[in-house]
């Protein structure tokens, strides 16, 4: 009886998680009509494709999702880049200090990161780097890193040492080690890494509301805001379509690095 049951118990979770693009999709399809109906029905009775060609009309959809698929670049690879060297060095060199270090990583997490918009603006203004896309990529590092570092001092922990030691014997540096013997072994790793970054940057709404000003810049969440009228009143179809297009690079990614993604988690949680 235990299979069966964990079956229906997996089968629940998994529609919990697809109901939001279960619905997202059957808006898409409906009619305004069929959308104001009293009556919400599962299946659109006269599914259409206008709202689709709508939200392309009405906002620049592709030019959004090019600033924000360049932003969330960007903080992927700043995020791997700076997280690498200082996971390495948490995870071989065991002092007190570097132990206060990592718990502090993890205890940041708990304070949201509202409490860090002022503090980055006045910086990013200092630097000229306000209503700019390089200052929005710079804050979006600044709240995946800590993650990106915990994640991969975990996964170099599940490193034999003695590998480097081997390396070592043979002339190697230090940093010929990372590069040569570490960072390869680290493959799951940072690809787990930097998926969470991307799609953390991809996803994100507030700081980029803060930060960029310029409406010709803005990043495909805060395009999606602009479906909503001067009375608040949103435009519930090319919204969803638009909503429902916006996750699919996130989908993309999931699906095709899935094994990866799964392995980084599991070395980076329980070795950690």
């Amino acid at each position: 009886m235990r299979r069966p049951l964990q079956y229906l118990a997996l089968l629940g979770y998994l529609f919990f998680l697809a109901f939001p693009l279960v619905w997202l999709l059957s808006t898409a399809l409906k009619t305004p009509r069929e959308m104001a109906s009293l009556d919400p029905s599962w299946i659109p009775r006269d599914p259409v494709l206008g709202n689709f060609a709508d939200a392309f009309a009405e906002q620049d959809l592709v030019g959004a999702a090019l600033r924000s698929l360049g932003v969330a670049v960007a903080t992927s690879a700043l995020a791997v880049l700076l997280a690498l060297p200082a996971a390495y060095a948490l995870a071989r060199h065991r002092t007190v200090l570097n132990r206060f270090a990592i718990g502090w990583v993890l205890v940041s997490q708990v304070f949201p990161f509202i409490l860090i918009i002022i503090p980055l603006f006045m910086v990013l203004r200092r630097l000229e780097l306000v209503n700019t896309l390089p200052g929005l990529a710079i804050v979006h590092v600044t709240f995946v890193l800590p993650f990106a570092l915990w994640m991969l001092q975990g996964y170099v922990r599940a490193i034999p040492r003695e590998l480097e030691e081997a390396a070592a014997v043979d002339g190697a540096g230090r940093l010929r080690s990372l590069a040569a013997v570490v960072a390869p072994l680290l493959a799951p790793g940072v690809v787990a890494t930097a998926l969470f970054a991307f799609i953390s940057s991809w996803n994100e709404f507030l700081f980029a509301l803060v930060v960029l000003k310029d409406p010709d810049i803005a990043t495909l969440p805060l395009t999606l805001v602009k479906f909503t009228g001067a009375e608040g009143v949103a435009r519930l179809g090319p919204l969803a379509a638009a909503s429902l297009l916006a996750t699919i690079p996130s989908l993309a990614f999931f699906a095709i690095i899935q094994r990866r993604l799964r392995s980084g988690l599991m070395a980076g949680a329980v070795k950690g």
